[in-house]
């Protein structure tokens, strides 16, 4: 009897549910006449050109479907968490830019799912931070940058004694405990040639350029630079930073475009390596990129490398079409911070596809975001709000408490 392969997860994986998949392997009596035998060679050479043919089109042969765990979304802790919603200003939807390489003609079966390595469990930093992890990432980095890492001195955010003494007080003095992440390891720093590096949890390398670092003249490089002027110095840090950057094939990725309250657009550069199949961009795109900020003198101010731990992979899961996220969407089954009801599918505006990777994500897999007009945020000045509609990407069956809207803020 074959056994279904389904375990249950909810941000907890079992890895050794996942990693000893049962083979269903059959038994061969040793007395297979030869007409059986050809039988089975003939199967053996049809399985090896299909599979074959599946790797030249897909790089990959397609999982087992039946295999894979089902998935139960961190709902209520990866929505919100912060003050206002997730919404977008500006006078067209065709404002906003972004290069993410997926398309609604990309031709895409499958996307992976990982289970998210940190355990946050309400605290403000990570319980179990990978030290050595940060600290190879930050002279990773560094020596990126040109610095001698072998006498680079690393330290971390651990407060020392006196602190420890003093904070201890203070919250005995109000008869409480100090929380516990209060006095974990928060990050791992280092400084070389006026250049600061921190890495923290999630490992996201911050450089700090002290002092700012000029750009030629001819670059426009401020907080509200046009597209174009934006697209320029992020060809020039193309070329000066490559090294940096670390890329087979560096793609520029002007993201933004929404407007501030006093009609100010917004551009801000990024990084990713556009080399690999189309399910390896995807991932680079979200989860492994660069970025470059300026300061209020036009130069170079902070850099950030972003390079997640996506080594708790759970499986390749079927994905929906955007025609069917926009069916769920209609249907009430998403996800947003959006402070009111979807007004209607006359106000889709548009739909991509995205992982959410915020540091307290239990689990980092596909959604479809779609922007929505929401028409009673319409400005006078004409600009309209774009709220954000978080759907699933992965096939409803395999999630275990598919979101269903009930009216109420962050739901």
């Amino acid at each position: 009897m074959k056994k279904e392969r389904f375990f249950r997860i909810s941000g907890e994986v079992d890895e050794d549910l996942i990693d000893k998949a049962e083979d269903n392997k059959g038994t061969v009596s040793p007395k297979i006449n030869l007409k059986r035998w050809a039988a089975i060679a003939a199967c053996a050479v049809l399985v090896i050109i299909i599979g074959f043919i599946m790797t030249q089109n897909n790089n990959t042969i397609l999982p087992n479907d039946d295999e894979l765990p089902l998935l139960s979304l961190d709902i209520d802790g990866s929505i919100g968490g912060g003050m206002g919603f997730e919404g977008y200003m500006a006078y067209d939807i065709s404002e906003l830019k972004n290069e993410n390489p997926w398309t609604e003609e990309s031709k895409i079966s499958h996307l992976p799912v990982f289970k998210n390595t940190m355990i946050y469990e309400g605290a403000r930093y990570a319980s179990n931070p990978d030290i050595k992890a940060m600290e190879k990432i930050l002279t990773e980095v560094a020596g990126r940058l040109g610095m001698d890492v072998t006498n680079l001195e690393i330290t971390n955010d651990y407060p020392d004694e006196e602190t420890i003494k003093m904070v201890t007080e203070k919250y005995a003095a109000i008869g409480r405990k100090v929380p516990a992440e209060f006095f974990g390891i928060g990050c791992v720093l280092a400084e070389d040639k006026g250049i600061k590096f921190k890495v923290d949890a999630r490992l996201v390398t911050t450089i700090m350029f002290e002092p700012s670092v000029s750009l030629p003249e001819e670059y426009n490089f401020t907080h509200c630079s046009s597209y174009n002027d934006k697209y320029k110095v992020a060809e020039y840090f193309q070329e000066e930073y490559k090294d940096f950057l670390n890329m087979k094939n560096s793609k520029i990725n002007i993201t933004g475009g929404d407007y501030s309250y006093d009609s100010n657009q917004a551009f801000h550069i990024e990084f990713f390596d556009n080399s690999g199949d189309i399910v390896d961009r995807i991932i680079n795109y979200n989860f492994n990129y660069v970025t470059f900020c300026c300061n209020d003198e036009r130069s170079l101010f902070i850099s950030r490398v972003y390079k997640s731990d996506l080594s708790k992979k759970i499986g390749d899961y079927p994905i929906i079409t955007p025609q069917k996220a926009n069916e769920l969407l209609i249907n009430g089954n998403y996800i947003t911070t959006v402070p009111e009801n979807f007004p209607g599918k006359k106000f889709i505006r548009k739909t991509e596809l995205v992982y959410r990777t915020g540091g307290t994500e239990k689990l980092y897999l596909p959604y479809y975001r779609i922007y929505v007009e929401m028409p009673t945020m319409k400005l006078e000045n004409g600009i309209n709000t774009y709220g954000a509609y978080y759907v699933p990407a992965v096939e409803e069956k395999y999630i275990t408490n598919m979101p269903l809207w009930k009216g109420s803020f962050n739901n």
